[in-house]
């Protein structure tokens, strides 16, 4: 059993799950390298960018370990990685105080973006603080009625992608949404990881997740599908004579497949802990090559 002191750094460490933060991080990169390719890369709103990305990812990481204790989810049942409120490694008020602390220094970061982009980013990153809140937490928490999915697709992929763009572009085109949109979709697997280990402690305590509302069958080809429709997408590049941008992604098939059928095969237990893991390196193996096809096509 692992040790961890009380309110020590370790704690807030694992609280962060910084193997989780590929999924902020990917879509920035993502974004750069389709600016770098069109000649409007600006690395000061790109470094903004990726600041604001990876505090917001940690700010949803510790609402979703206070908000989850709280309303139960966290139970002896749950297979998932050590929450940190629910061992006691952090208390809820200290958490939620952290929580609330570090969402307002991201917003604030947040509001240097205005100098690059006007006034729609204001609108922007209120928007995106409500819904990183109202995830897990709020009168109708938004992962617990089958829409983390689509947060994740929006927040993790499209919204990223194309103001990150935009704030070096000052214009939002094609390539960028089917970046978004290809981005969005692999990083939905590290959700769909989650959701698939949790599947039967999320039935007990009503957590509705597209799985659970859909069953296993549906998370095992829904996984399946993200990564390859995501590839799809890139194929579009071949129309603007991005022809590394089309070729390269392909090679993420292969670990996202191997990832795929390990988890078919272990489908229920602490073993599935893994496939988060590896669905969270494999969302940076899929934005990385996407990012050097771009940079050098």
């Amino acid at each position: 059993m692992m040790e961890v002191k009380k309110n020590s750094f370790k704690a807030w460490f694992l609280a962060a799950r910084p193997k989780t933060l590929t999924a902020a991080a990917t879509p920035v990169i993502v974004a750069c390298a389709l600016a770098y390719h069109d000649a409007c890369f600006r690395w000061q709103p790109a470094l903004i960018c990726l600041v604001f990305a990876l505090l917001a990812q940690i700010v949803s990481n510790f609402a979703n370990d206070y908000f989850d204790y709280k309303k139960g989810s966290d139970t002896e049942e749950r297979l998932g990685p050590r929450r940190a409120v629910a061992e006691g490694w952090i208390a809820p008020e200290i958490m939620l105080y952290v929580t609330v602390g570090l969402l307002v220094t991201d917003l604030i970061i947040g509001l240097s973006l205005l100098y690059y982009g006007g006034w729609i980013m204001l609108i922007t990153g209120a928007f995106i603080a409500l819904v990183a809140l109202a995830y897990s937490g709020g009168p109708y928490p938004l992962a617990y009625h089958g829409w983390g999915d689509v947060c994740v697709f929006i927040f993790f992929g499209i919204v990223p992608v194309g103001f990150t763009y935009y704030l070096q572009a000052l214009q939002w085109n094609l390539s960028t949404t089917i970046c978004g949109i290809a981005t969005g979709l692999v990083v939905i697997n590290i959700l769909v990881a989650n959701n698939y280990r949790d599947r039967d402690s999320d039935t007990k305590t009503k957590k509705k997740t597209t799985i659970v509302l859909f069953g296993e069958i549906f998370g095992r080809y829904f996984y399946l599908f993200n990564g390859v429709i995501a590839v799809l997408c890139c194929q579009y590049f071949w129309m603007r004579g991005m022809d590394l941008a089309a070729i390269l992604p392909l090679f993420y098939l292969f670990v996202h497949i191997v990832t795929w059928k390990k988890m078919t095969s272990i489908r229920q237990g602490s073993e599935l802990i893994t496939i988060l893991e590896k669905s969270a390196r494999n969302a940076l193996v899929f934005g990385m090559l996407l990012s050097i096809g771009m940079v050098i096509g």
